[in-house]
């Protein structure tokens, strides 16, 4: 039986650093309030003349130079992201372009922070079908283009950046198992209500979010999807070297931990350096744990994220 194995694994931050203090210049916040509620200290703003696809790419080319690969090698492309450079084409056919490829399919996910969970786990499929044997996966988001800086509640938890895995087939064990859910019952919850229509842009183009609603939601739907991924796997606990979450909020983060038994001493965090990069989040952490030295061959990780629609899911794997 195939299995899809990481490969290899990248990231990219924007080279502008912004922490908490340069926020309290611009709205009516301060260092004590963000980090008490949130854990976030820092976060990477894109250059005006840095699209998503450009985070993306540089994510890309260093997963693939950490697999050993060339472009060429790869034969399937998908990228999370909830900020597309634009309407269409999907960015995944800008970054193919931008990295020297043609032919492969390439496409996009919107699942929000939960968009790199349905992207993993969509590239797992095509490898276990033979569809294909090496692929691209990508989170990448521009969020700070639809934050709106005046509003407190908001512009303080985001960030942008971009991660990357390339996954092959293999007979060693990779992903061992994953599991998606949604329900757009929740979407009042955290969304942009703009769409386009008449050359116009109509609703509010900026992230609307009901802080408490999205935490209790996020508290009780992270933990039980990750412990139905545990128990189909037929593992304990015990067994998990890491936990690599989505970063929103160290408290949802260490609430999601303790629910499962956990310490936080296997948590992978970067939320307090990166902020919440939605689809980038994931990513980004597993790529920081596996160059911190963290994260080693051979352990088995639980990915987990939960972001607009609502959409959520887990992803147990061995490294």
């Amino acid at each position: 039986m195939k299995h899809a194995k990481i490969l290899g694994t990248g990231s990219y931050l924007p080279a502008n650093r912004v922490s908490n203090d340069d926020l309290a210049q611009k709205v009516d916040t301060s260092d004590e309030w963000i980090t008490s509620r949130t854990g976030i200290k820092f976060r990477h703003i894109a250059a005006d003349n840095e699209q998503t696809s450009d985070l993306a790419v540089a994510a890309a080319r260093r997963a693939l130079d950490d697999a050993g690969l060339a472009a060429e090698d790869i034969d399937l492309i998908v990228v999370a992201t909830a900020t597309p450079d634009m309407q269409f084409p999907a960015t995944a056919t800008i970054v193919q372009n931008k990295l020297g490829m043609a032919g492969c399919p390439a496409f996009d996910v919107a699942a929000v922070c939960a968009g790199f969970m349905y992207a993993l786990t969509t590239a797992h499929a095509y490898i276990k079908s033979g569809m294909a044997q090496k692929a691209l996966v990508i989170g990448a988001e521009t969020f700070s283009r639809i934050l709106d800086w005046n509003d407190r509640t908001t512009c303080v938890l985001f960030g942008d950046g971009a991660g990357a895995v390339v996954l092959g087939a293999s007979d060693e064990p990779g992903i061992i198992g994953g599991k998606l859910q949604a329900d757009g019952a929740h979407l009042g919850l955290l969304k942009v209500p703009a769409h386009m229509a008449g050359g116009e842009i109509c609703g509010n183009p900026y992230v609307e979010m009901d802080g408490p609603g999205v935490f209790k939601f996020a508290v009780k739907t992270l933990a039980k999807v990750a412990e139905e991924v545990i128990a189909e796997a037929g593992i304990g606990v015990d067994e998990i070297d890491w936990i690599v979450p989505h970063q929103a909020n160290k408290r949802i983060i260490e609430s999601t931990a303790k629910h499962l038994g956990l310490s936080m001493d296997k948590v992978v965090l970067t939320v307090d350096e990166h902020a919440n990069t939605s689809a980038a989040s994931i990513p980004l952490a597993l790529d920081t744990g596996i160059r911190r030295g963290q994260i080693q061959r051979g352990q088995t990780l639980l990915l987990e994220g939960i972001g607009g629609g609502f959409a959520w899911g887990a992803v147990l794997l061995k490294y």
